[in-house]
């Protein structure tokens, strides 16, 4: 694509593994409310999700915004001392205290799975927003998912 033309690999790879993360979440969140249902609360009473969006509570969001600054400060931080939250190294965050136990090729392997199930995530947000706005633009979506 020669995307590295303009931002140098390393930091594209980081991207893209931060952005599937998130998408992994935003995938759960698309479908909670849906398949469980929502928390007892007075702020969000609808399962759409991009109507949640709006009403949820601007403290909500708040603190929403402080986690994401500090996950990112910690991985920052964990960075400077040498560490990796892209698996190329000590992790930044293990909290599992599995990642060292493993060998170079499970390593390789989960790194992989990670990237893939991320791109999917992706895609697969990317479509759930396109046929919420354009009903039927996703081939095998119902209207209105």
């Amino acid at each position: 694509v020669g995307l590295a033309q303009w931002a140098p690999a390393d930091f594209l790879r980081k991207a893209e593994l931060s952005n599937g993360r998130s998408a992994m979440l935003a995938n759960v969140g698309w479908f909670w409310p849906k398949i469980v249902g929502t928390f007892d609360s007075q702020d969000v009473t609808t399962t759409d999700p991009i109507k949640a969006i709006a009403e949820a509570d601007l403290q909500w969001w708040a603190q929403f915004f402080v986690f994401c600054g500090m996950l990112e400060a910690v991985k920052y931080r964990g960075e400077l001392e040498g560490k990796s939250y892209t698996g190329e190294g000590p992790a930044v965050i293990d909290w599992a205290k599995q990642w060292d136990k493993l060998n170079a090729d499970q390593k390789e392997s989960m790194r992989l799975k990670e990237l893939k199930n991320g791109r999917l995530a992706m895609l697969g947000f990317a479509s759930y927003v396109a046929n919420y706005y354009i009903p039927g633009s996703v081939p095998g979506l119902p209207a209105g998912f």
